[in-house]
């Protein structure tokens, strides 16, 4: 089971990816939108932003998040690192129910890009 420590490892390399990327992956990741991500296994969540490109993590709370982001993850520790290490295709896992994604309409149509 992935500990606290390499969640926030995947969550930065994450957002270091997704700083490098090109062409219609970077569009799709320029959003600026409030963020949080549930691990399921740990009950713990990470809340922060996605803004240009870049996901930055503010908080750390014990529990399901306190307030609603706009774009919402829920997923277990090893599943969140076999998908930024690139064993677990996200599109898949989603589609399983592994990995839950909530977003607006439109976030969904500029996300899937990323899927």
């Amino acid at each position: 089971m992935a500990t606290t420590q390499e969640c926030r490892g995947a969550l930065d390399r994450l957002s270091d990816n997704l700083a490098k990327a090109d062409g219609d992956v970077r569009s799709a990741a320029a959003l600026d939108r409030s963020l949080s991500c549930h691990i399921t296994d740990l009950d713990v969540t990470f809340t922060g932003r996605m803004d240009n490109g870049r996901i930055e993590v503010t908080d750390t709370t014990q529990g399901p998040p306190r307030e609603k982001a706009q774009i919402r993850l829920a997923m277990a520790g090893d599943d969140l690192v076999a998908m930024v290490d690139g064993s677990l295709n996200f599109a898949k896992a989603w589609a399983s129910g592994r990995v839950r994604l909530e977003a607006g309409f439109r976030d969904l149509l500029r996300l899937r890009t990323l899927l």
